[in-house]
């Protein structure tokens, strides 16, 4: 997608459709009144016989409105004249784009950042529509055979509008970082909707060193089964035994600032199909658990967006790759293990297998001397109970970490929500057998996972960030989401700035 910046009076700008926002209750947007003028109150009369009535999402495309040199115009339904919620003018920008793909045009010229929304500036409403609209223009074919692909979409460039009085360079800015977000997004996204007999440890693998071919600044090296015996990963390895996949811990080196200069360094929990092992999960969307390396999906997807942006800081992802499947040499519940720390841990539920490949990742992180770590995995089902699909859970034990997250998850409208850290919860993952259980029981799953990988960060500032709510969605609309790679890009974004 080409998205521009322009400054133009619209009843002379020549397009294949212009896009304009309308309020509820006959109110027209600034562009739409200026277009109702000249059209000697075209606009109004449709309002008032109701052929839309400006609810949010509402869309109506009117051809050769007179006096307009562009070929179309499309109506948006933007609500009550009030300032709109992030929330809401996403809806808006998200209706308008499924409306331009219907009609198939190639271009446009967008006029809906002038639609008020609340605490927010102009660039940031540049930001939202790139984002949105390839977003909303996503589609994943790549396992139809051409003959059931839908055409792919016409629309490849958008222009966005902005008064005269903006200032141009914030606002070109605002539409690299979205489209840039937008790729990783895509990335991310194509990953996790990839079947697991495609999308292996190997590929993940081939994958980094795709997005790294070419530049300098990208660096990646890929740690094979044996490697990671010399390095003692007994858990890790443990989860991948029953498996004929061989296991894979990718490192992505981004050197993008000063020489010397601490990393932030993000983990991805990469199992690339989990089964639950011997603890074997229930059939009915089991398919799903292709989505189990959404983690390392978006550790890919925020090291391409970063390149891309050429941001000035050291980043480090490092992917520990792997499935989880019940064979003779799988691990078995009682088994005890010996972690790359040196801590041993009794596995009593083989399906609580995220933590036991993260926790030798975490480790593994210490030789990076890291600013901080910020551990990313689809890890409990007890967060989507907590969270649902619309707050990302995050832990750690770094207040100010904690805090910059949330922030940068508000901001990029990729929200998260804060779970206790509590040395309570630490007292459910005590064993009889080992130095720790693996899971500590029913009651906070979420938060005793955390306590768990919390065991294994002590050495610098760290927080986990579980996914399993967020990474993706179920039913008719099931798909990889792109999350959290907003915020997390908007986290680095913020480090760059501060």
């Amino acid at each position: 997608m080409d998205f521009k910046i322009i400054n133009s009076t619209i009843g002379k700008q020549r397009s294949a459709c212009l896009v304009v926002g309308i309020h509820e209750a006959g109110k027209l947007s600034a562009s739409a009144k200026h277009l109702d003028k000249i059209s000697r109150s075209f606009i109004s009369k449709l309002l008032k016989k109701g052929d839309i009535k400006g609810k949010q999402g509402e869309t109506l495309l009117l051809h050769t409105l007179p006096n307009c040199a562009a070929d179309r115009v499309l109506l948006v339904g933007c609500g009550k004249e009030a300032a709109l919620n992030d929330q809401q003018f996403r809806k808006v920008i998200s209706a308008a784009t499924s409306a331009l793909d219907k009609i198939g045009v190639k271009e446009c010229v967008n006029y809906l950042g002038e639609i008020k929304v609340s605490e927010r500036d102009l660039p940031w409403k540049i930001r939202q529509m790139s984002e949105t609209t390839c977003d909303a223009l996503y589609r994943f074919e790549a396992m139809k055979s051409k003959k059931n692909q839908r055409p792919a979409p016409a629309l490849k460039k958008m222009s966005f509008h902005i008064p005269g009085t903006a200032n141009r360079s914030n606002c070109r800015n605002a539409a690299k970082t979205g489209l840039a977000i937008a790729n990783g997004m895509t990335i991310t996204k194509d990953l996790g909707n990839l079947p697991g007999n495609i999308c292996t440890p190997t590929y993940l693998a081939n994958k980094a060193k795709a997005i790294a071919k070419g530049n300098s600044k990208l660096k990646v090296s890929v740690l094979d089964e044996k490697q990671m015996t010399a390095l003692k990963m007994g858990s890790f390895l443990s989860v991948t035994r029953g498996s004929r996949e061989p296991a894979k811990l990718i490192t992505l080196n981004y050197s993008g600032g000063k020489k010397g200069e601490p990393p932030v360094v993000l983990v991805g929990k990469g199992v690339t199909f989990d089964s639950g092992g011997v603890s074997i999960k229930p059939s009915p969307t089991m398919d799903e658990m292709k989505y189990d390396m959404c983690g390392a999906a978006s550790v890919l997807g925020v090291m391409a967006t970063i390149n891309e942006l050429s941001l000035p800081i050291n980043l480090i992802g490092v992917v520990p790759a792997c499935e989880n499947m019940p064979d003779g040499s799988a691990s078995k519940p009682g088994d005890v293990v010996t972690s790359m720390s040196g801590q041993t841990i009794e596995i009593l539920n083989t399906d609580a297998e995220g933590r036991l490949i993260l926790c030798d990742a975490l480790t593994y992180c210490e030789r990076f001397k890291p600013a901080v770590v910020i551990d990313i995995a689809t890890l409990t089902g007890s967060c989507v109970m907590a969270l649902g699909s619309h707050a990302t859970g995050i832990l750690g034990n770094d207040d100010e970490l904690v805090s910059d997250l949330l922030a940068a998850g508000n901001s990029s409208n990729d929200r998260g929500w804060q779970l206790p850290l509590w040395e309570e919860y630490d007292e459910q993952l005590k064993s009889n057998f080992a130095d720790m259980a693996n899971i500590g029981g029913r009651e906070g799953g979420t938060i005793t996972a955390a306590c768990f990988l919390s065991r294994f960060t002590r050495a610098y500032n760290w927080a986990h960030l579980d996914i399993a709510g967020t990474a993706w969605h179920s039913g008719a609309k099931k798909g990889g989401t792109g999350r959290p790679v907003p915020l997390l890009t908007q986290y680095i974004l913020d480090r760059c700035e501060s």
